[in-house]
């Protein structure tokens, strides 16, 4: 009997929620579409072209700078540490099997080619959400690309 109380307890707190209509809550609650924007489109609707050229400009351009600092210490950091390997190699240190590296790499080859094949519609999933991302957000998509590529001649 314990049991039947039970369902009839969870079906009363069923009851108690309420499905809320995000479209009419915004219409209603004026500080929700003072944050959120009178549109739930694209981002073309909300803004005008100067500020969206302006966003996507500085975005791209804080983007493009960090991208260019951060590939600076990666590139010196991988070209030191094969300078070193180098230096290691020509004094004798080390002694490189290059049958095994060349093994390796075939087989690291391999994996690639299979991995590759099974993640193409993945890939080509996001190629396409991110194709309809641009189209429908040229304008701070342009500014975002302009950003960028002044960024990381910055």
């Amino acid at each position: 009997m314990a049991d039947r109380g039970e369902d009839v307890d969870a079906e009363s707190e069923d009851e108690l929620y309420e499905v809320v209509n995000i479209t009419d809550y915004a219409r209603r609650h004026q500080w929700w579409s003072l944050v959120f924007g009178n549109s739930t489109g694209p981002i073309a609707e909300k803004y005008s072209v100067a500020s969206q050229i302006m966003m996507g400009g500085v975005t791209g351009w804080c983007t493009g700078y960090l991208f260019q600092r951060v590939g600076k210490i990666v590139a010196t950091a991988v070209g030191g540490g094969f300078l070193l390997l180098q230096i290691a190699n020509h004094s004798g240190y080390v002694q490189v099997d290059w049958r095994k590296v060349e093994k390796d790499v075939n087989k690291a080859k391999k994996h690639l080619k299979k991995k590759a094949n099974k993640a193409a519609p993945e890939l080509n999933s996001f190629i396409e959400e991110s194709t309809e991302f641009v189209k429908r957000n040229i304008v701070i998509s342009g500014g975002f690309v302009g950003g960028f590529l002044l960024g990381l001649a910055s």
